[in-house]
């Protein structure tokens, strides 16, 4: 049996074990909440063909569901705060198979968007969140290794989708693939139960000492205030301190969590829209469909290789000290080869840009969630997740239809992928600059905590010092009186001042 001492000590992370286990699980259920929205594109062309739709509308689909899964973020937060990360992401596993399962029935493109944006959007959701803040409590040291792995799930399943949806297509229907994909996605639960709960027994006495510290307080309230001007106020608090348990609204006053946000946000205007329309594009310029669907594939494989690539590089002793200027050039690279793609008027132009594509949604991807730890720390994290996604859901959901509606408009796809392109541009290059800002601000704040700290301990030793004269001097014997006369005359005869 532990010590006292030691039962209520929080352990450190194990940085390995069952902690690459974890990894595998995060993997599977990392790779389905990204890589299935995009893998549905396949079947965008033909859903739109039968029920008559427009370009916008049908990216609807993939919008609502992608909104859904970064909106659902701070419930899945809250989840994962009450009950852990493994049931909430196999609950998800369950949700994303009743709604592609219900999905293969529907008859209007309404009831699409409530099957397979909000229910399996709401499933994938609660696979993402849990996966990216589990591995977290597993990892420190090699945490970006973790992620990078972690993350390389989405590339590793978008390479096997893409051909998998143009094959279940062609052979059963989009109505029989999607009974087959419900079925796939049920695999997230199995990844969610390798998702062990880590520290159970410091959770309980952590639990056990919060709520004393609660009654403890709550009984000091009772004592020095009487019971009827407590009513309203404390109900009030209580409620707010019950919402500020699980999402930690006070990082709204971090400097480096806003610059992050906003800088987000703007990103995800133009992020998820040319991954939609790659396929698409591609066969509008005349490509068959198997072709249009190894694009992803290209892109996959070479983000695939990026993600852990770039969690390596991210974890070396020169780039992660300044890591988010890694990442701000990360997301000016992806807006860069954005702006190129209109001049790829052939196959090979697209193969090209394909891969500078995977290369670069891989570097974003790796580090996404690793610059957000890195500016709020481990303990924040869950919140901070929880706060980014919501606020990143609307530019999620209006991107891809932006993009369609400009499809509509000009009947071309260029316009889309240079206003991705430069949204995405602007928004590395403000990322940048502010990170550039807030190291320079955390320096200087750095500098004038050291000032302020070392000023009392100068001033406290001047005063000791003076302290242990005048002791000393009390404390002389009258052998050395004679000396103290001589030496305050001699002090007075300095000032110019003489005795009368």
């Amino acid at each position: 049996m532990p010590a006292p001492a030691e039962a209520g000590r929080v352990p450190g992370p194990p940085d390995g074990g069952w902690g690459w286990v974890v990894v595998f699980g995060a993997f599977v259920s990392i790779g389905f909440a990204y890589a299935f929205p995009k893998g549905l594109a396949i079947f965008f062309k033909e859903i739109q063909d039968f029920f008559g739709t427009s370009y916008s509308e049908i990216a609807w689909v993939s919008s609502i569901m992608l909104a859904t899964t970064y909106g659902a973020g701070p419930i899945s937060s809250i989840l994962v705060n009450r009950y852990g990360s493994r049931p909430v992401v196999m609950f998800g596993g369950l949700l994303c198979g009743v709604g592609m399962i219900s999905a293969a029935f529907c008859t209007s493109i309404l009831q699409l968007y409530i099957c397979v944006g909000f229910i399996t959007g709401f499933g994938l959701a609660l696979n993402l969140q849990p996966s990216v803040i589990i591995i977290g409590k597993y990892f420190l040291k090699r945490r970006p290794i973790a992620n990078g792995l972690a993350m390389a799930g989405s590339p590793v399943m978008l390479c096997t989708l893409a051909p998998l949806n143009q094959f279940l297509f062609d052979n059963f229907g989009w109505r029989g693939s999607f009974l087959i994909l419900g079925a796939i996605l049920l695999n997230c639960c199995v990844a969610g139960a390798l998702f062990r709960p880590i520290g159970p027994g410091t959770a309980l006495v952590k639990t056990q000492v919060t709520e004393e510290g609660k009654d403890a307080l709550k009984g000091k309230i009772t004592e020095d205030s009487p019971m009827e001007n407590k009513t309203e106020e404390e109900g009030e608090k209580d409620c707010f301190e019950k919402v500020n348990q699980y999402l930690d609204f006070s990082l709204f006053k971090h400097r480096g969590f806003l610059i992050y946000l906003i800088g987000n946000v703007l990103m995800f205007l133009g992020f998820f829209a040319p991954i939609v329309f790659l396929a698409p594009y591609a066969k509008h310029t005349g490509i068959d469909e198997y072709s249009a669907a190894f694009l992803l594939s290209i892109l996959a494989i070479v983000d695939m290789v990026a993600r852990p690539t770039t969690g390596i590089i991210a974890n070396s002793k020169w780039v992660r000290p300044r890591i988010q200027y890694f990442f701000s050039f990360a997301i000016a690279f992806n807006g860069a080869c954005h702006l190129l793609c209109p001049l790829a008027s052939s196959y090979t132009g697209l193969v090209v840009y394909s891969s500078f594509f995977g290369l670069a949604f891989g570097m974003v991807c790796a580090m996404l969630f690793e610059t957000l730890m890195d500016l709020v720390g481990a303990a924040r994290f869950t919140s901070a997740v929880g706060l980014v996604t919501i606020a990143e859901c609307c530019t999620i959901l209006l991107g891809p239809p932006i993009g369609g509606i400009l499809i509509d408009t000009f009947g071309d796809y260029k316009y889309m992928f240079i206003k991705c392109g430069a949204v995405m541009v602007l928004a590395g290059t403000f990322l940048f600059i502010m990170n550039y800002y807030n190291y320079r601000m955390l320096a200087k704040e750095e500098k004038e905590r050291k000032a302020k700290e070392e000023a009392p301990k100068s001033v406290r030793t001047e005063n000791e010092g003076k302290k242990i004269w005048n002791k000393d001097s009390t404390q002389d014997g009258p052998e050395l009186e004679p000396l103290r006369e001589k030496g305050e005359g001699l002090k007075k005869e300095m000032n110019g001042t003489n005795e009368v």
